[in-house]
């Protein structure tokens, strides 16, 4: 107590083994309280904190009130409370605790204060008013018995922490000791639990290790006092056969886990299964990890008392688990390694041995191949076959006991046993003898090795396979000597002494020394025969020596022809046949190599010329193929001598050829080359008897940085060779940036081409045709446009040229029929005419195809006319005519259009079934410019020409009221142009008369 306390005790009071405090009732009678663990100031535990209400409530009259509240760091928040306390009472004191002033709440006797970071409120209501000096005394009392109490309360927590942390600290050294000590897994597991029961209680407790590449769970330890399920800790159980272990749901949430097993599953969404134990009151598992995962779990649980485990026990379990994980971790590597030393103690031990076997093997082997040897230089170097005999002998009684040794052989006639080698104790002498039954023939007969003793012996004597022939050995063992299979012959050793006994192993070794001993002899008998024949064979070899001599010059003569040809066939494969020069394989080569050359220091670029013969096509087709050819090879000749020495002309094929200039400082010197070989092809050649003049056009590309390949090279240089031949041909053009976006730009048009000819993104357009004296719609011209899905509608003269040269123009055509015969089906006036390109005059099956089109959709073929050029008619006339006549056979007739423009032959209009012509526009234009009388003149000579045939004429791109005047007064009948209507994509009915007024855009 304080001092304080102490001098205003009154007299009477004492306090000797108990606490005496006055009681306020006036009458000097002391309450004692015995001073026991329970009640004294200053408890061991809470229970002590929770008693100091009730105690300070003793020292007060009968009835009082008191209610203690605090806040301590490290004991918590607590209140203690007398019996007769209220809630406003325990408000009060939690009122004081966070702030407010004592006595706001009215009660006699209130107090707040701070000691050592503990905030303690008091308030106490005395059964019956108190003096003033009594009350001021019983609340210092009160204070000093509460600041003791907390003050041995906070004492006894450290010391009770700190031995909890010694023995946590003793429990983790004999955990880390048991992974070292020499026990067994299943020892060592029973200390652990031993270990953790010292900190927590443990009595049912289990260690479990998880695999999760694996998915599945070993129980190494499980000791549990209802559940009788035995684990073997061998035993891998997949986690799929656990479905509803409270374990696996753990260790698959990976975090601890505390409280009622039931409780629990009910959290992990797990349900009861008896089969995996009784549900236990109190349930603690924490996961053990390493390096993040999850590898094993240990589990306590109590099965009677609730909430016996708190999350202290579970921190220090947490804790506890990683030192056990990193002890079973030690344990499994020490038995690994004591099983793998183990294991290699043995495989050394078992190496030892078969390391001294082998070397009693190889010892053995060893001495077999050095009779072996011996053998084969006997059969070489001894003189006489006696000797041989007697060496063999030798040697093998190097390898087993041969002091009885005989060889015995079969007679020429097949029919005796002779004997040229013996050797015996007993029988020095073995005669010459008729096969008989001795063991000797036995060994003959069957050609198999025997070893026999003399039990054997008698088995075989009176199995009648055997009669003894000299002295009876104790053991005998003979193998055969074979000759191209057959036996010939029998070494054999015997004994007559019990002490030598021959062995499977000495009937092996003699087996295999006779076969080498076989060869040897067949060796000593070839001897004398190789030597009869050494003499013819020198003779022979001489004779072949001089035969292989004159064959190897022939070889080498047949070698240089060979080679030579090969270099005829690589020239001929790398030059051109007719000409000799280079061709495109040589060419490419040559390209690729300068190519990488152009990255050297110094280089100067070089330049392609693509050059192509103009109107070559019409040499071949008048005079003849040869004359072509000779055209050919003297424009070789020419381009060859107008190019420097390292320089390269090459034939491409056809009347194509290619010039690599080397060092060309600027595309102007390549020009000026172009230039001088042009001049040289344009001087006159006589050629199949007549003098030619040919020209050409040439395409230059100078090499730049950004090629990478050698076609590229050639590929700019022919687009600007056609671009030479659409300037008028007989002339150079440079391939540049504008020629490369134009080639970039017709590439994407191709391709969207395709993609619209997917689409069906072509549609027709029709134009008029009128009579011109009354302007009545007779017909209409179905013209193409393209629905452009960024452009629009584009006419045909956008992309018509792409469309012919990529051989799209066929499947364009055949959309825009389809589409034109659809609508003449809708429309039933007048006809309509469509334009069908020369490629399709290359089909035979052209006219059936459109003929089919026109059926399927049940439109007359007499509505329908076809607009034909003249070219359409000069690549294959017969079958032109072929396909015009099917199709007026049925009512289908031809317009030929754009006439005079072309050779407007006279021929054609007698040779082909033409309807009309369409006088082209250039001519109608004419006729009101400053040419007026030359096409007034051409006009009229072409409706004079067509009213002759009787054949129908038609203006075209008539677009003003003068001209229509004009064309009727000629003669010409019908007429067509902006004057009468502009191309639309519908017309409904027949269009009216009507003459708008005159534009200068033309109407295709």
């Amino acid at each position: 107590m304080s001092k304080l306390t102490d001098r205003r005790r009154p007299r009477g009071c004492r306090s000797r083994g108990r606490i005496s405090l006055c009681s306020l009732n006036g009458d000097a009678e002391p309450v004692n309280v015995p001073a026991t663990e329970a009640n004294l100031p200053g408890p061991q535990t809470d229970a002590g904190l929770d008693a100091i209400a009730p105690l300070l409530a003793r020292t007060l009259p009968a009835g009082a009130t008191v209610a203690v509240g605090w806040n301590d760091p490290l004991l918590g928040a607590g209140a203690s409370r007398s019996a007769a306390a209220t809630p406003a009472h325990a408000a009060a004191v939690d009122g004081m605790l966070g702030g407010e002033p004592p006595g706001a709440d009215g009660y006699d006797i209130s107090a707040a204060w701070t000691l050592d970071a503990t905030r303690v409120a008091l308030v106490a209501q005395p059964g019956r008013q108190l003096p003033n000096a009594l009350r001021e005394g019983w609340l210092a009392l009160a204070r000093s018995t509460i600041d003791a109490t907390f003050s041995s309360a906070r004492a006894q927590s450290r010391i009770e922490g700190l031995r909890k942390s010694e023995r946590l600290r003793q429990a983790l050294f004999e955990i880390a000791d048991l992974s070292g000590a020499s026990l067994d897994m299943q020892e060592m597991l029973a200390r652990i639990h031993a270990v953790v029961g010292t900190l927590m209680p443990a009595d049912n407790f289990y260690i479990v290790r998880y695999d999760d590449v694996r998915e599945t769970v070993r129980f190494l330890y499980f000791v549990d006092e209802r559940d009788p399920w035995v684990a073997d800790p061998d035993e891998e159980i997949p986690v799929c056969e656990m479905p509803n272990s409270l374990t696996v749901a753990m260790l698959r949430h990976g975090q601890p886990m505390l409280g009622p097993s039931a409780q629990i599953r009910s959290s992990l969404g797990v349900d009861k299964d008896p089969a995996h134990g009784p549900d236990s009151a109190d349930w603690l598992g924490v996961p053990m990890r390493r390096e993040g995962y999850v590898s094993g779990a240990i589990v306590v649980q109590s099965y009677d008392q609730p909430r016996r485990y708190t999350h202290e026990d579970r921190a220090l379990l947490e804790f506890v688990a990683q030192h056990i994980l990193t002890a079973l971790d030690r344990k499994t590597a020490q038995d690994d390694l004591e099983r793998r030393v183990d294991e290699r103690t043995r495989e050394l031990q078992h190496a030892n041995w078969v390391l001294e076997a082998e070397i009693v093997e190889r010892e053995r082997a060893e001495r077999l191949q050095r009779a072996l040897f011996r053998i084969s230089e006997l059969s070489i170097t001894a003189g006489s076959i006696e000797r041989f005999y007697a060496e063999v002998h030798g040697v093998i009684d190097e390898l087993l006991d041969a002091r009885n040794f005989y060889i015995a052989l079969l007679s020429e006639d097949g029919a005796r046993l002779e004997f040229p080698y013996s050797v015996d104790e007993r029988d020095p002498v073995r005669r010459p003898r008729r096969l008989g039954r001795g063991l000797t023939e036995y060994v003959i007969r069957t050609g198999q090795a025997l070893l026999v003793d003399r039990y054997g012996m008698a088995q075989l004597e009176s199995a009648g396979q055997m009669r003894g022939h000299g002295s009876l050995a104790h053991c005998w063992l003979g193998v055969p000597l074979t000759r191209d299979g057959a036996t010939v012959g029998v070494i054999a050793v015997q004994s007559y002494s019990a002490d030598v006994a021959f062995t499977p192993a000495d009937q092996e070794l003699l087996t295999f020394v006779a076969h080498h001993v076989d060869g040897a002899l067949a060796r000593k008998r070839a001897q004398e025969s190789l030597k009869a024949t050494h003499a013819e064979l020198e003779f022979r070899v001489e004779a072949r020596t001089r035969e292989l001599e004159q064959a190897n010059r022939e070889l080498r003569a047949q070698i240089g022809e060979r080679v030579r040809a090969q270099q005829r066939l690589t020239h001929q494969a790398r030059h051109d046949h007719l000409t000799g020069l280079p061709n495109r394989v040589f060419l490419l080569d040559r390209l690729d190599s300068m190519m990488l050359q152009m990255y050297e220091p110094g280089r100067l670029p070089f330049a392609v010329l693509f050059l192509d013969l103009d109107r070559f096509k019409l040499i071949n087709d008048s005079m003849g193929h040869a004359a072509g050819d000779a055209m050919l090879i003297e424009v070789g000749r020419r381009i060859r001598g107008a190019i420097g020495v390292e320089d390269v002309v090459a034939r491409l094929g056809g009347d194509e050829f290619a010039i690599v200039l080397d060092a060309v400082a600027d595309a102007d010197v390549a020009t000026d080359i172009s230039t001088k070989i042009l001049k040289k092809l344009g001087r006159s050649m006589w050629v199949a008897g007549r003098e030619l003049f040919p020209s050409a056009s040439i395409g230059i590309a100078l090499w730049q940085p950004r090629y990478r390949h050698a076609d590229e090279l050639l590929r700019d240089a022919d687009a600007a060779m056609y671009r030479a031949k659409a300037r008028g041909r007989d002339r150079s053009e440079r391939f540049d940036e504008e020629m490369r976006a134009e080639a970039m730009r017709l590439l994407d048009l191709e391709a969207d081409l395709r993609r619209a000819i997917q689409r069906d993104a072509f549609e027709p357009h029709f134009q008029p045709i009128v009579r011109l004296a009354d302007g009545v719609v007779v017909g209409h011209e179905a013209l193409l446009r393209w629905k452009h899905e960024l452009h629009g509608a584009l006419p045909p003269s956008e992309f018509l040229r792409v469309c012919e040269d990529s051989g799209l123009i066929e499947q364009v055509d055949w959309l825009l029929y389809q589409r034109v015969v659809a609508w003449m089906g809708r429309h039933l006036e007048g006809y309509v005419s469509i334009n069908v390109s020369p490629r399709h005059f290359h089909a035979d099956d052209f006219a059936e195809r459109l003929l089919r089109i026109i059926g399927d959709a049940r439109v007359d073929p007499h509505r329908l006319r076809i607009e034909i050029t003249e070219g359409a008619l000069l690549d294959d006339a017969p079958r032109a005519a072929r396909i015009l006549n099917t199709l007026r056979a049925e009512g289908v007739l031809a317009l030929l259009d754009d006439f005079g423009t072309g050779f407007s032959a006279l021929s054609y209009l007698h040779r082909f079934p033409i309807q009309a012509l369409k006088i082209d526009q250039s001519f109608i234009a004419g006729l009101s410019g400053e040419t007026h009388a030359e096409s007034l003149a051409l006009v009229r000579a072409i409706l004079a020409l067509a009213g002759t045939l009787g054949i129908d004429t038609i203006g075209e791109g008539v677009e003003t009221e003068h001209q229509r005047q004009l064309l009727t007064g000629l003669g010409c009948a019908y007429g067509q142009g902006y004057l009468f209507g502009r191309p639309v994509a519908q017309v409904e009915g027949r269009a009216p008369k009507a003459r708008p007024a005159a534009v200068s855009a033309r109407s295709r």
